[in-house]
């Protein structure tokens, strides 16, 4: 349901909508829907009438006990069902950290998104890594780590087509996953309130393919390289 709306871009994605489904058809439709015809019910069945004293109900008789017990059981079983749902889709997003073929740093700041790619030789904090800002190249069908840090205070990771949400707190390096699975350009945002230009913290992350993002990364080293080569030439 939630795809039909939001593109669902990532392998943990079409889980994390299962579950939001299921807590709105069982708690929003379901229990809800159920409780408002009860309390309407109740409403109509006790109202004032002529002729019909007012009672003191104490809730010592099973007829009313069951009100008391079976109902919130009942609420209960339906809440331990959710979490055995959501458990194992928990453990998989945000505790579980299957290997990784690539890495990426991403870096929070009023009011930006910074973006640290590996190189040609696919490995961060070498000569060769690429940096962009507000702009995370990836590539569609790869498992990629993050090292999620913020610079000044706390921002939050964003982005909704993968259903990735993941807090920036200063002064820690935060890891997390995700895989593509389809292409395209959409959304990143930060959802933390971190100060006046918070709703101008917006960034993109673009989907590759193998092919598109080779040709990426050949374009970002060849400008690299041209900048480097063109630098003596700035002090004659």
């Amino acid at each position: 349901m939630i795809a039909k709306y939001l593109v669902a871009a990532s392998t943990s994605a079409g889980k994390i909508d299962f579950i939001i489904e299921v807590i709105f058809w069982v708690v929003i439709v379901f229990w809800f829907v159920l409780a408002e015809a009860t309390f309407f019910w109740f409403l109509l069945r006790f109202r004032k009438r002529d002729g019909v004293p007012a009672r003191y109900i104490t809730g010592e008789k099973a007829s009313e006990r069951r009100w008391i017990v079976v109902v919130p059981g009942l609420v209960l079983l339906c809440d331990l069902a959710i979490m055995g749902l959501d458990g194992p889709v928990w453990y998989e997003v945000k505790q579980s950290l299957p290997a990784a073929q690539q890495t990426v740093r991403i870096v929070g700041q009023q009011w930006a998104w910074s973006f640290v790619h590996p190189g040609p030789d696919g490995r961060l904090d070498t000569a060769d890594d690429i940096k962009t800002v507000d702009d995370l190249h990836v590539q569609v069908n790869t498992r990629y780590h993050f090292k999620l840090v913020s610079r000044d205070v706390l921002h939050s990771f964003s982005v909704p087509v993968f259903r990735l949400k993941q807090d920036a707190i200063p002064g820690r390096v935060i890891t997390g996953w995700f895989e593509p699975t389809t292409t395209g350009t959409f959304d990143i945002q930060c959802v933390e309130i971190c100060g006046v230009g918070h709703g101008l913290m917006p960034a993109r992350i673009i989907i590759e393919t193998p092919e598109q993002h080779a040709a990426w990364m050949t374009g970002r080293a060849a400008g690299r390289i041209a900048l480097a080569s063109a630098a003596p030439l700035a002090g004659d």
